[in-house]
């Protein structure tokens, strides 16, 4: 239903949704419910803040908001094959972000060709290597979306960790190969960390090991069967006895250990050789750096969405995310899904957001997917033409 109070007045509205998984990139799900929002009410003033959790699709959101530069970095893949993969560089040269799936994800591997027990981080480590030659000291880096289980040991490497077997030998790369490691050796990590503030992008609560760990939760994603996941958890366990008692912490247990096959884990035993390490939610993380709380201080509303809208909704996504800043800025919030189930839209709707399907009859994914955006468009117009606009409540 279109009101005619909203007719007459502009509103400044905020897309600001994740991606489509399978289908759109967040800057495409915001672009075509602009496009869509526009046709409906052309005299509105639209601002785009697409948005990630920390996993692909992280440097597109970020790149989008404007004073980055892509930079392409020499980098393993998750089986160790020469590749390359890009990492950002703010405008002024002092912050980098990297996202660990550009060179470690499991999109970087053939169905096929999944082992979770080969696979390896060190192309990430390599690229973070790259950003601390060039100087940069503050660096964020998203997890999400790993094809490895190595605990991060794959980073650590290619930092100048020494990683041996009781010979004295470097282990090869790969989570299983660290049931043989003997010795973690420190002496040659890279000093220059010292300098360097990394922010995490972690959207996982898991430990790094037992049922809800690394391996029993992500493995199976990543090709490993019930044995290779038993003797994967083994390895990590092996890994951890041997990394806590060089770094001198306990991280194991720590909410997040577990984050892309264990590399929070990895990471956060390396605190003390650090300037600083955080593990910071993947959607404030994206927010903050696309300045998505300064749009909603000018907006009337906020569009925000997902591919679906389900139970997970509650548990942090990013449609969850946005209307917990919406609420607090007082901002009308509308949220579109690409399904959307009865759990998922009560949990918003107890913050006060509209939550609408885009497609208005049930569909297939497989025929959602293959639609593309055009669907979208559409939605955001059937959302601008029926918009009844509320009264800010925030300051």
């Amino acid at each position: 239903m279109t009101v005619p109070e909203a007719e007459g007045r502009q509103l400044t509205v905020v897309f600001a949704p994740d991606s489509f998984k399978g289908s759109l990139s967040s800057v495409e799900v915001a672009r075509a419910l602009a496009e869509g929002w526009a046709s409906a009410r052309p005299g509105d003033r639209l601002l785009l803040a697409p948005l990630a959790d920390g996993g692909e699709g992280t440097l597109a959101a970020i790149e989008a908001a404007g004073g980055w530069e892509s930079v392409e970095n020499a980098a393993s893949d998750p089986l160790g094959r020469s590749s390359s993969a890009n990492w950002l560089r703010s405008s002024g040269g002092t912050r980098a972000v990297v996202e660990l799936a550009a060179a470690s994800g499991l999109s970087r591997v053939d169905p096929r060709e999944r082992d979770a027990g080969a696979a390896s981080t060190r192309g990430t480590g390599q690229i973070l290597r790259s950003i601390v030659d060039s100087g940069i000291q503050h660096v964020t880096l998203g997890l999400g979306g790993s094809a490895t289980t190595d605990g991060g040991a794959g980073i650590l490497s290619a930092l100048g960790v020494g990683l041996l077997d009781a010979a004295g030998s470097d282990l090869p790369d790969g989570g299983d190969a660290l049931i043989r490691l003997s010795t973690v050796d420190l002496s040659a990590l890279d000093g220059r960390l010292a300098r360097v503030d990394l922010r995490i992008a972690c959207d996982v609560t898991n430990p790094l090991l037992g049922p809800t760990g690394a391996a029993a939760i992500y493995g199976p994603q990543k090709g490993a069967d019930r044995d290779d996941v038993e003797s994967l958890d083994a390895a990590l366990a092996n890994f951890a006895d041997a990394l806590e008692a060089a770094t001198g912490r306990r991280e194991r247990d720590t909410p997040g250990a577990g984050a892309a096959g264990g590399v929070g884990f990895g990471l956060l035993c390396l605190t003390d050789r650090f300037h600083s390490v955080a593990l910071v939610p993947g959607v404030d993380l994206v927010a903050h750096e696309t300045g998505l709380d300064a749009k909603l201080a000018e907006a009337d509303v906020v569009v925000t969405g997902e591919g679906r809208i389900d139970a997970q909704t509650a548990f942090g996504k990013t449609a969850l995310g946005v209307a917990i800043r919406a609420q607090a800025a007082g901002v009308q919030c509308i949220a579109v899904g690409g399904g959307v189930e009865p759990e998922g839209a009560a949990a918003l709707a107890a913050l006060g957001v509209d939550v609408v399907a885009v497609h208005e009859r049930p569909i297939a994914l497989e025929a959602a997917i293959a639609a593309g955006a055009a669907p979208v468009v559409a939605c955001g117009a059937r959302v601008a033409s029926s918009l009844e606009p509320r009264a800010r409540t925030g300051p």
